[in-house]
């Protein structure tokens, strides 16, 4: 089987303001990957699909983020061309320039798919088989009055979602009083994260966690509590409390995990799968951290169906992963799919927890109608 074309189509999906409390003392808007022209005046979340075609007539389906289209289409893409899919270290390795990571990643998912798809079994098989079927869906809370994040909270508990992740980074106190808020509304058994989103000096990120201690919080894990350069301001928060400390910004790459083990900055490794450039890498990133003695999370990423999947396969296959893999992009946009999985993969979530799909490949159908409702022409 040889590779016979890599092709891109983009789509914009409607999306409303989601705030961000990653800003000292206030609130920033953010609207994630959007675009905002004179042409598409309303804020919207843009992703591209990859489509590898082989002379076996199997596709493969991948889906990065942000500006990558024309990476792909003129220089990454090529580049496999006549090309037999199942060399994926070396196809990988040839594509591996500095940057890039989500073109990378797209490429990376879509030779999954195809490769799975070919051999008539999951992704997951292709990656260090299943160690489960199902995975605990942790959404996202945007910052907000600590009324608000609660009410937010208890509202997608009655849709079934059992964890969250709350965005803080901004003044302790205050922080403090969003989580005990949002602990008060969803009761002790509801799983509890905390994301500083790098917003917290060393001192700062301690005095947080003592006080959740004091309030009986029950957090769970506190995510890049200082800036991503400050590994030695991590290990400073990392000794001095018990809440778990998770580096996301600081960890791109298997040689930043190394780095992050050295100084003892970190219990938790955040894997996502764009910033790492696809399922191969994060598994690299997984290998490296068990090795260090840390555990892995999989975090949000902006994304349609098919990176949700991806997502699931990877938590299927990695032994090393903490319980809870965060899913807000469900509660984002519609993800596009077809058959029942665009069903199994949108709210109400049952007790928490969503499947693995085992199908061939990734295990999902994109829906060509809603494709061409959202899709954007080319440009280049």
């Amino acid at each position: 089987m040889l590779i016979t074309e890599v092709r891109t189509r983009a789509v914009s999906l409607p999306l409303g303001p989601v705030p961000y409390s990653t800003e000292r003392g206030g609130t920033k808007r953010e609207w994630g990957m959007t675009r905002l022209t004179p042409h598409r005046p309303e804020p919207s979340l843009e992703y591209v699909i990859v489509e590898i075609d082989s002379d076996s007539g199997i596709t493969g389906f991948g889906e990065p983020l942000e500006e990558v289209q024309s990476a792909i289409d003129l220089y990454l893409g090529p580049k496999l061309l006549g090309k037999d899919p199942f060399d994926r270290e070396q196809l990988l390795y040839e594509i591996d320039f500095p940057g890039n990571s989500c073109a990378k990643s797209g490429i990376d998912l879509a030779l999954h798919d195809l490769l799975g798809k070919a051999l008539g079994v999951p992704v997951c098989n292709l990656i260090g088989g299943s160690q489960r079927r199902q995975v605990l869906a942790v959404m996202e809370v945007a910052g907000g009055t600590p009324d608000g994040m609660a009410r937010q909270c208890v509202e997608w508990v009655e849709q079934g979602v059992r964890g969250f992740k709350a965005k803080v980074g901004g003044i302790p106190e205050e922080d403090a009083e969003r989580l005990a808020a949002i602990r008060a509304a969803v009761g002790p058994e509801i799983m509890l994260r905390a994301d500083a989103n790098q917003g917290y000096t060393p001192k700062e990120a301690i005095g947080l966690c003592r006080l959740c201690e004091r309030r009986d919080v029950g957090l769970e894990l506190l995510e890049q509590p200082v800036p991503k350069w400050d590994l030695a301001g991590m290990a400073q928060v990392r000794a001095a409390v018990d809440v778990l400390i998770e580096a996301d910004e600081a960890a791109y790459t298997p040689h930043d995990v190394v780095q992050i083990a050295r100084h003892q900055a970190a219990d938790v490794i955040n894997i996502k799968i764009a910033k790492a450039g696809g399922l191969y890498q994060s598994k690299k990133i997984a290998a490296v951290a068990e090795a260090a003695g840390l555990e892995c999370v999989i975090g949000t990423a902006w994304g349609l169906g098919i990176k949700v999947a991806a997502k699931l396969h990877l938590a299927a296959a990695t032994r090393s992963l903490r319980d809870g893999v965060e899913f807000t992009e469900l509660m984002l946009h519609d993800l596009l799919l077809a058959g029942p999985q665009a069903a199994d993969l949108a709210p109400p979530i049952s007790d928490g927890y969503l499947n693995v799909p085992l199908g061939p490949g990734l295990g999902v159908t994109l829906d060509e109608g809603k494709m061409l409702t959202y899709e954007l022409p080319k440009h280049h």
